[in-house]
């Protein structure tokens, strides 16, 4: 079978790469630094994308819109969806949460949720025609802002996150705009958001200190009183079964209300001369910010945006190179952040952790092997096992991301195993006296079964992984993609590279067997 064939023929090749050492050294070493330059070509991105048969499409319409233009909003996107043959079931809400307990960009009557169910079986590429479809029919949608969302296995930042910084409220704003609009016209991102959102429509009050003081009236009181006959005030609790209601006493009707019965208000009731509100201060209608961040004391507008295609990677040095273009005045400054912070932070985790893993190996060894040198020609199998799962990352299309960098931390265990093997041996035919090409050429003959053996079931099982079979496999995949592809050119390449570097790099003089040693003498 196919080991007999291997078996017939790598006898050949091990003897002409020991005669041919340096040749054999330079061509893994062009191999190693030609496969490593396919790296940037990869991408990367934090975690692959969880297909989880269901998915939101948030939409936010302009603030102060009537539900009514929510609903039929949101009714238009879900007949959309509903063609398609991928979904399974559909449910939309118009309106969430009040303008009391949640801010007016995340709430209120001009937002809405979509939730699609896809039918059972259904895949990455499945989800993704529903929200194209989903996108172009929102996309001719005057006003509508979206942003598609999964449920929230893990709890990841947006992918992209642009933090524009500065304490100028109209420079951020402006600022923030400009980048906006870079963003949109460079066609990769999609799904942009911004928390610089004009608020929902609000009566303001501006109050003239210099006319409340001749009035003889305190603006603290005058406050206290409007807010009291708008918002009302707690007279009494009614009390039904075990619950409590509030019962509150205001002089004007919050559906009803009009600028100009605010601007009427009597401020001093109890006084003979009564003194509506507009007396002392400037009533208006007007659009607020809808909201105003801050991180360390400074104000900050949040950029968030998809990806339409690509990595995390090509995506995160487009951005810089908009931000770079973005004219912006002193004291403004913009940074990514998001899923790419976090992701350089993994990747740098993740480093560490291969370090120390190959470290923790080489100790293992040196004391197993009591010499330096032989556990550092063993360690020389990681770097080729390296040029196999990059490799097979790039023909798979697949991107570094976590789940990869995992399998390579378990390749630096895996793949030393067949070195050490190998070795072992060597050193054993090396001890009872053998020469050390002929010892080289022995253990290669004797333990290439063993070697492709533990390499063939290994294999074997993460075939299943690799392939991607079940709900989830999108997270699996990688790492059996890329401890497959270390483990087969390690293999292969450590039946052949390993010898060389034992044969160039070994100076130790083994002392005779004492069997080999007394049959001499009685020679």
């Amino acid at each position: 079978g196919l080991y007999n064939a291997l078996a017939a023929i790598y006898p050949a090749i091990l003897r002409w790469s020991l005669n041919h050492r340096l040749l054999v050294v330079v061509v893994a070493v062009v191999i190693f630094a030609a496969t490593m330059s396919l790296i940037p070509r990869l991408g990367t991105e934090l975690i692959p994308q969880l297909s989880q048969g269901e998915f939101n499409a948030n939409l936010r319409l302009t603030p102060g819109t009537p539900l009514a233009d929510t609903d039929a909003a949101l009714q238009e996107t879900r007949n959309a969806a509903a063609m398609m043959n991928e979904v399974a079931m559909s449910y939309a809400v118009a309106g969430t949460g009040n303008r009391l307990d949640a801010t007016p960009v995340d709430a209120g009557e001009h937002t809405g949720t979509l939730s699609i169910t896809l039918k059972p079986g259904s895949d990455r590429a499945a989800e993704s025609r529903v929200i194209n479809s989903m996108r172009e029919t929102l996309s001719r949608q005057p006003g509508v802002q979206f942003e598609f969302s999964r449920p929230a296995l893990f709890s990841f930042a947006s992918p992209l996150q642009i933090e524009v910084t500065g304490y100028d409220l109209e420079q951020l704003e402006a600022v923030n705009n400009r980048i906006v609009t870079a963003l949109e016209a460079a066609g990769r991102f999609t799904d942009i958001k911004t928390t610089v959102e004009e608020g929902n429509p609000e009566i303001q009050i501006v109050f003239d200190q210099e006319r409340a003081a001749r009035l003889g009236l305190a603006v603290r009181d005058v406050a206290d009183r409007v807010v009291a006959n708008v918002r009302g005030e707690l007279a009494t609790r009614y009390t039904w079964r075990d619950r409590k209601i509030d019962v509150l006493v205001r002089s004007v009707d919050n559906r009803e209300a009009s600028v100009e019965e605010i601007r009427q208000l009597i401020i001093n009731p109890s006084s003979n001369r009564p003194v509506p509100l507009e007396a002392v201060a400037d009533v208006g209608i007007a659009r607020g910010p809808a909201e105003i961040r801050r991180v360390n004391q400074e104000r900050v507008a949040i950029i968030s945006a998809d990806l339409a295609y690509g990595d995390l990677g090509a995506a995160v040095l487009e951005v810089e190179r908009i931000l770079d273009s973005v004219p912006m005045p002193s004291g403004v400054g913009a940074m990514v952040t998001g899923q790419s912070e976090e992701m350089e932070e993994s990747f740098r985790s993740m480093k560490f952790a291969l370090t120390l893993a190959i470290f923790l190996v080489y100790l293992v060894m040196a004391s197993q092997f009591e010499s330096l040198l032989h556990p550092f020609v063993i360690l020389f199998t990681i770097p080729l096992a390296l040029v196999g799962a990059v490799l097979a990352l790039y023909l798979t299309g697949t991107s570094i991301n976590v789940v990869a960098f995992i399998g390579v931390i378990m390749l630096a265990g895996i793949v030393v195993n067949n070195a050490i093997v190998l070795i072992d041996l060597i050193n054993q035919l090396r001890a009872n006296g053998t020469e050390k090409h002929a010892a080289i050429m022995e253990a290669g003959k004797v333990r290439l079964r063993p070697i492709l053996m533990t390499t063939t079931t290994t294999i074997l099982g993460l075939l299943p992984m690799a392939i991607g079979v079940g709900e989830g496999a999108e997270v699996r995949t990688p790492m059996a993609i890329t401890v497959i592809g270390g483990l087969l050119t390690s293999t292969f390449l450590t039946l052949v590279v390993i010898p060389v570097v034992y044969s160039l790099l070994d100076r130790k003089r083994w002392q005779p067997a004492p069997a080999a040693a007394t049959s001499s003498a009685n020679a």
